[in-house]
């Protein structure tokens, strides 16, 4: 992975969690580690994270009825949706490397943990 996408990514998601928004930084923090997620959007969130293909029109009608603007509802989707594809990306290195450093997979079977969220 180049240094420079890797400078990306972690921008975009700098700017996503910390930046200036409608929600507040922690709660878009929360809605990035997907933990400690506010009640009236955590349903909405766990599918974004587990099965992001089935949110509904009514996943976000229901979000809004709980009391979140769009404007919420969009920064936290999006938050909970870089949380999940940077694990996912995280895993997948950590798999890469196991896989070419036989030493690391034959004595361990650990993968080292990358999923702490932005850094």
């Amino acid at each position: 992975m180049s240094t420079r996408a890797t400078q990306l990514r972690g921008g975009v998601i700098d700017r996503a969690v910390r930046g200036p928004g409608m929600s507040g930084s922690a709660a878009r923090q929360a809605a990035f580690e997907n933990t400690g997620v506010h009640p009236r959007a955590r349903d909405l969130l766990d599918k974004v994270v587990r099965q992001a293909w089935t949110v509904t029109d009514e996943d976000v009608t229901a979000t809004k009825a709980a009391g979140l603007s769009e404007d919420e509802i969009f920064e936290l989707t999006i938050c909970a949706a870089l949380g999940q594809a940077k694990r996912q990306l995280n895993a997948a290195l950590a798999a890469l490397e196991t896989a070419a450093r036989p030493d690391l997979s034959t004595t361990t079977g650990a993968v080292p943990d990358r999923s702490r969220g932005p850094r």
